[in-house]
């Protein structure tokens, strides 16, 4: 179905509001009653501003002071060894802010200098290497927009509607610009043996968290970057260099990487075997499922973006991305998936990508059940909650790429449900 044309009603209303002096926030100021905001001088306009000393470093206004990371406690024991969630319900556009890119680790952000940072390369080469920072700067790089997310982004919604937030279910996510050296160029200084059919990738944190990754890959697109957004990686996002696996989970972007070892056979490493399977109904699990399949979620209106403004015209947007390739389209329910409109893409989208998805639509103020599914460039269709259990029953954790519902009420609140 296609979406509607809403062009013409909602410029007679917003037209409407501007010549009554209706108030799309709160619909109660009126051309009889004068805004002060507008009529007196305020405190902003009587006095100088701060000088552009002030903050050397950019940082956000203290009004958006709620626009930030959070964490849930109860889901791991410690918040060394835990995850934090990106505030989606509350951005824009698709290039995420590094300060609020969600974070993963498994003992805690460590701090290493660019001078004390090593890069070995080791294993079946002809030359085993150690490249310090100032070594990488000097190889040829590029710059790419990838997202990152986290194997179990949504992984605590399989048993049923969990967390009440886009920011909770889906927050595991970021998209950002890397800059870089391929990993390819690298191997090929080192002399890779033609017959090493896989690379293990290691990072400097005690945790020395580590993942095997196939040759073909790592000679495709997989980046050694020191890069995100223009700007040095944070310490949190692996400072001073991170690897990038574009389309591929999250566990396998090591961070403060130090060592690439090339060798014939994968090493299975905790984080690939008790770790980072996909486990099925009847208890076996299935390896080596890297990818993330298409996905999307609606993050306004959600249960932290309501309505607020009341009936009228609404945009309902949202993020959709493949690890597989490109999003092509975007659908939008609003009635729990019995109907769909065809959403407005901000842009074309982009392999292993964020893209951004709007739907310009008119809200009568009666409930909806609002969904979103994605397609990507290869055919596939983002599966229902159902779909999925079909296949993989509840033992799962990864990989949970299901449509989402929220229900939205007439006053505006909405809520995580499910829909079966």
């Amino acid at each position: 179905m296609t979406q509607k044309t809403t062009g013409n009603s909602r410029r007679a209303f917003l037209k409407g509001a501007a010549l009554t002096g209706v108030s799309l926030a709160a619909g109660k100021a009126s051309a009889a009653t004068p805004d002060p905001l507008i009529t007196e001088v305020q405190p902003w306009a009587s006095g100088l501003g701060d000088g552009v000393d002030e903050t050397p470093y950019g940082l956000p206004i203290q009004f958006e002071s709620d626009v930030v990371r959070r964490n849930v406690e109860w889901l791991t024991a410690d918040t060394i060894s835990s995850i934090n969630f990106t505030p989606i319900h509350a951005l824009d556009g698709t290039i995420t802010p590094q300060g609020c890119a969600f974070e993963r680790h498994h003992s805690g952000a460590i701090e290493l200098k660019k001078e004390d940072y090593r890069l070995m390369i080791n294993g079946m080469v002809d030359r085993p290497l150690i490249f310090t920072y100032a070594d990488l700067e000097r190889f040829p790089r590029e710059n790419h927009v990838y997202f990152c997310e986290c194997a179990a982004n949504t992984g605590m919604e399989w048993a049923g509607a969990q967390l009440n937030g886009a920011q909770f279910t889906h927050g595991m996510i970021h998209n950002m610009e890397y800059t870089g050296v391929p990993l390819r160029t690298l191997l090929e200084e080192a002399g890779y043996d033609t017959a090493g059919k896989w690379v293990y990738v290691e990072g400097a944190d005690a945790s020395s968290n580590g993942r095997s990754i196939p040759m073909e890959k790592a000679l495709d697109d997989v980046l050694v970057a020191f890069k995100a957004n223009g700007e040095a990686l944070r310490k949190e996002h692996g400072y001073p260099v991170r690897l990038v696996v574009p389309g591929w989970e999250g566990n396998m972007w090591v961070k403060w990487i130090r060592r690439i070892e090339v060798s014939d056979a994968p090493v299975e490493s905790r984080e690939e075997t008790s770790k980072y399977t996909d486990t099925l109904e009847d208890g076996t699990s299935r390896k080596w499922t890297w990818e993330m399949d298409a996905k999307s979620v609606v993050t306004s209106p959600s249960p932290q973006s309501p309505i607020m403004h009341g009936k009228g015209p609404l945009v309902i947007t949202g993020l959709a991305w493949s690890g597989r390739g490109a999003i092509t389209r975007v659908d939008v329910s609003k009635d729990g998936g019995k109907t769909w409109e065809t959403a407005r893409l901000a842009k074309p989208g982009e392999k292993m990508a964020l893209t951004r998805f709007y739907l310009d639509t008119d809200w009568d103020g009666e409930e909806m059940m609002l969904q979103s599914r994605a397609m990507d460039d290869t055919g596939y269709v983002q599966p229902t909650k159902s779909q999925l259990r079909e296949v993989r029953g509840l033992n799962s954790i990864y990989h949970n790429n299901c449509i989402q519902t929220w229900l939205v009420r007439s006053s505006g609140e909405a809520e995580n449900v499910e829909v079966s």
